[in-house]
């Protein structure tokens, strides 16, 4: 069993990957393929894999590779958890925004942080997916990049033959938060969630076939703080409980960030993922000190899907995972060529998504308001016309309530200029008004 990682400089989210990995016996003499072109961070993941190993007592094969084509040769799954651009690129994506007056908070799934961190991606997934069918076109790749809907759907467009599945832990946690809420043991809670990613909606919340929702009610009236935060509110108002966090929540509707009262009501925490960005430099940079120091690492597991799908697919054990796939009849009122977050069984073939039928009305109104805007970049990317990438920014909910349409198109522009070589060069013309 052989699997790469392509973006393993990564290095904390790879070092999770792997502890869950090793602790698999059928994967404890797997091969790991390490992939990045950050050579510092390339060497600081394969330390962390070899420590990691030896703690779990695997004895896997790991090496290191530069290059991406000799990591995926004859891969069986490849893990993608690149960010193109890293953090400066993300800095950017919240500093002109800024001024043009657009508030963000995460930036990374939709609007135009997401639109223009997906345009960056796209170069790599097509070389990705070019070295795949060449390489290794039965593998199975598991991708955890945001903008999730975005670099899926764009992959299922490019590359309709590859085995791809995104992967995302908002369903798993939020479900063990509530289980935690409700005063009800997440193990004895059964759930069913679906929608599109980073918002899904919670459709069943049960224990033993008894629904678990009149206590979260009850929860909510006990504790009058609830009341302020953007998931609490989104689900008073639409009767479901969305599966993302009310920083993200609040970023694909167009209610909030426009307001300062919704902010203040809210808490909302403008530009919220730059201290996350610090936090990562500081575990990575805390991460290559230990290794250099001989000191040891802590190895923790991180309940993430990729490594429970793997082992089901070696050793044939079912389990159901949250899986981000091509719609194609999963969800009925939504788009059929859009992709959809939805319960998946993995077992010794391979991931196979579950049919749900129809969202409650509401919520499949919001989502197919986020699926158009995903539409909208992808055909920006495979029909190269950089006009799209302006109709996404248009009609996305939360920059369409912020700005008119003519800052809209300048932002567009000045965040073209500024990416400018990691965009593909048919969507790097700035078009003006």
């Amino acid at each position: 069993m052989k699997i790469a990682f392509v973006g393993a400089g990564s290095v904390v989210f790879t070092q999770g990957l792997l502890a869950d990995l090793f602790a698999f016996p059928e994967l404890a003499h797997a091969r790991i393929a390490l992939h990045d072109i950050d050579p510092e961070r390339l060497a600081t993941a394969e330390g962390a894999a070899r420590h990691i190993a030896e703690v779990r007592g695997a004895k896997p094969e790991i090496t290191a590779h530069l290059q991406r084509r000799p990591a995926l040769a004859d891969a069986d799954f490849v893990i993608n958890i690149v960010q193109v651009g890293m953090d400066a690129a993300t800095r950017t994506d919240f500093a002109i925004p800024a001024r043009h007056g657009l508030r963000q908070t995460i930036a990374d799934t939709l609007g135009v942080g997401g639109i223009f961190r997906a345009l960056r991606t796209f170069p790599v997934l097509k070389g990705i997916a070019e070295d795949m069918a060449e390489l290794c076109p039965d593998a199975h790749l598991l991708n955890y990049t945001n903008p999730m809907a975005m670099n899926v759907l764009y992959l299922s467009r490019i590359a309709p033959r590859l085995k791809v599945t995104g992967l995302c832990h908002s369903v798993h946690w939020t479900m063990h938060d509530l289980s935690a809420l409700v005063g009800v043991p997440f193990e004895e809670v059964s759930y069913l969630a679906a929608g599109v990613n980073h918002q899904a909606w919670v459709l069943r919340f049960e224990r033993a076939g008894q629904n678990l929702y009149p206590l979260l009610d009850e929860a909510i009236d006990r504790d009058p703080g609830m009341l302020r935060r953007v998931r609490v509110d989104m689900y008073r108002r639409l009767g479901h409980y969305p599966t993302e966090t009310s920083e993200h929540s609040s970023e694909y509707v167009p209610w909030y960030l426009h307001h300062d009262s919704e902010i203040e009501r809210l808490r909302l925490p403008v530009g919220a993922y730059l201290e996350i960005i610090k936090e990562n430099a500081a575990s990575y940079e805390r991460t290559r000190e230990a290794l250099a120091a001989g000191r040891p690492l802590p190895v923790e597991g991180t309940l993430e899907y990729a490594p429970q799908i793997i082992h089901s697919t070696v050793s044939g054990t079912p389990r159901v995972v949250y899986g981000n796939v091509p719609n194609r009849g999963l969800i009925d009122n939504l788009p059929a060529d859009s992709v959809v977050e939805v319960p998946c069984l993995v077992d010794a073939l391979g991931v196979q998504p579950t049919r749900v039928g129809s969202l409650p009305p509401q919520c499949a109104a919001l989502n197919r308001a986020y699926v158009s805007v995903t539409d909208l970049v992808v055909r920006a990317a495979t029909d190269g016309d950089p006009r799209h990438v302006r109709h996404a920014a248009m009609a996305d909910p939360a920059t369409a309530a912020a700005l008119p349409v003519e800052r809209i198109w300048d932002l567009c522009d000045d965040l073209v200029r500024a990416h400018g070589e990691l965009l593909q060069p048919e969507l790097r013309e700035v078009l003006g008004h």
